[in-house]
C-alpha cells in the first residue's frame, strides 16, 4: 500500500468517526430546538401581537408592533416589582458570596488540618436539593402568626404579641432572601471550592516561605486567580435573581404581599400568563432576556480585566 492510499484510508476513518460524533448530538439538538429555539422564537413573535381573553371573549390576535413593550416600559408598577427582585437578591446574594468565600478558604487551608470535610460538604450541599416549594411551606408555618417562631419570642419575652413577619415589608424581603441564601450558599462553596483547587499548590507554598499573612495570601493570590469563577457565579446568581419565582410565590400565595413589596418581575409574568395574555407575557419574557444579557454584560466588563 503506498502513502497516497494509506492517507485515504485515514481518512475515511476520520469520516466514520465524524459521522457518530453528528449521531450523538442529534438528542441535544432536537431536544434545544423543541423546548428552546421554537418556544424562544414563538415567545418574540407573540410579544407584537395583541392576544388576550377578557370573560369568554377571545381578543386577537392582532398585530399591534412595540405597543406591548410601550405599555411595559410606561407601566409604573414593573420598576417598582424590578427594585424589588433585586433588593431581596442582593439581600441574600452578599451574604451569600461572603459565607462562601469563608467556607471555601476554611476547608481548602491545609494548616488547619480540618478533619470530616466530605461530611462537612454534604451537610452545606444539602439544603440545596430542597424543593423551593417545601422550603417556602416550612417557613410560612415557623414564622407565621401563630408559630414556633412567634412562640418562643413570647415565652422569652422579647415581644409582647405576635410579631406578624409576613405582613411586614422588610421581614417577609428578609424571610425570602434568607430562604435564598440557605437554599445557594451550598452551591457556591461547592463552585468556589472546585476553582481553588485548579490553583497550583505552590503560590501559596511560595508565599507562607515567604512569610505572607493568611489576609494577603488571599486578597492577592485566591481572589485574583477565583475571577473566572467568582464571574461564572456572580452572572449565574444575577439570573437566578431575576427569575425568583418559587418561594416569594408560595409564601405570599401569589399576592407579593404586603402592599406588593415582595412582588418579583417573573410573578408579575406569570399574571399575564396566568390571565392568558400572551402579548404581554412574551414582552415581558423578551425584556427579561434584555435586561438579564445587559446587566451580565456590565458585570463581566466590571469583573474582568485584560491580561497584561
Amino acid at each position: 500500500m503506498n502513502k497516497v492510499e494509506t492517507i485515504k484510508v485515514k481518512k475515511g476513518k476520520v469520516v466514520r468517526y465524524n459521522k457518530w460524533g453528528y449521531i450523538f448530538l442529534i438528542p441535544f439538538v432536537l431536544t434545544y430546538l423543541v423546548f428552546q429555539l421554537i418556544p424562544m422564537v414563538s415567545t418574540i413573535y407573540n410579544s407584537f401581537f395583541e392576544n388576550y381573553r377578557s370573560g369568554l371573549t377571545q381578543i386577537g390576535p392582532n398585530f399591534v408592533g412595540l405597543d406591548n413593550y410601550k405599555a411595559l416600559l410606561s407601566n409604573s408598577e414593573i420598576w417598582k416589582y424590578m427594585k424589588n427582585t433585586f433588593i431581596m437578591w442582593i439581600m441574600g446574594f452578599i451574604p451569600q458570596i461572603l459565607l462562601s468565600l469563608l467556607l471555601e478558604n476554611w476547608f481548602s487551608n491545609a494548616r488547619l488540618r480540618l478533619k470530616g470535610l466530605g461530611f462537612f460538604k454534604t451537610v452545606i450541599y444539602l439544603p440545596n436539593l430542597i424543593m423551593a416549594s417545601a422550603f417556602a411551606m416550612l417557613f410560612f408555618a415557623l414564622f407565621s402568626d401563630n408559630g414556633p417562631v412567634n412562640a418562643i419570642l413570647l415565652n422569652m419575652g422579647i415581644i409582647s404579641e405576635p410579631y406578624r413577619f409576613l405582613s411586614n415589608v422588610w421581614s417577609s424581603r428578609g424571610l425570602i432572601s434568607f430562604m435564598n441564601f440557605l437554599m445557594w450558599f451550598g452551591n457556591t462553596t461547592i463552585l468556589l471550592m472546585a476553582g481553588i483547587m485548579g490553583i497550583d499548590m505552590s503560590l501559596f507554598e511560595a508565599a507562607e516561605v515567604d512569610g505572607a499573612k493568611p489576609s494577603k495570601v488571599f486578597t492577592k493570590i485566591t481572589l485574583p486567580l477565583l475571577r473566572p469563577i467568582l464571574i461564572y457565579v456572580i452572572i449565574t446568581s444575577l439570573i437566578g435573581g431575576i427569575q425568583m419565582f418559587d418561594v416569594p410565590q408560595i409564601l405570599t400565595s401569589g399576592s407579593g404581599t404586603p402592599v406588593n413589596s415582595t412582588m418579583t418581575l417573573i410573578m408579575y409574568l406569570n399574571k399575564h400568563l396566568f390571565s392568558k395574555n400572551y402579548g404581554m407575557g412574551g414582552a415581558m419574557s423578551v425584556l427579561l432576556f434584555f435586561v438579564t444579557g445587559f446587566l451580565s454584560l456590565i458585570i463581566f466588563k466590571i469583573t474582568s480585566k485584560k491580561e497584561d
